[in-house]
């Protein structure tokens, strides 16, 4: 599978400032409706609302990005992902 350059994105500092500037915006409060907050930021993630796919206007858009805490985020990607698995051909 080809590297995908955007991945770069997220190991810049431009990035940590961003994601950080979001946690602080949302006041480190989960944005899913469970309404919990998190202190230690390594249980969070800045999220794209709307999926980026390489889009540089949309991965840097601060109204596409969220505050998730990872165990909702890691959640909801993966019923996401379950969803769609008839659309990628994976069901017959």
């Amino acid at each position: 599978m080809p590297k995908l350059p955007w991945k770069a994105w997220y190991n810049t500092a431009r990035w940590r400032a961003l994601r950080l500037k979001i946690f602080l915006r949302d006041l480190y409060t989960c944005q899913c409706g469970c309404g919990r907050m998190e202190a230690n930021t390594s249980l969070l993630v800045c999220d794209h609302k709307k999926p980026h796919r390489g889009d540089e206007r949309l991965f840097w858009d601060e109204t596409n990005l969220q505050t998730l805490l990872k165990s909702c985020h890691d959640q909801a990607k993966q019923q996401a992902e379950q969803a769609s698995l008839h659309q990628r051909g994976v069901w017959h």
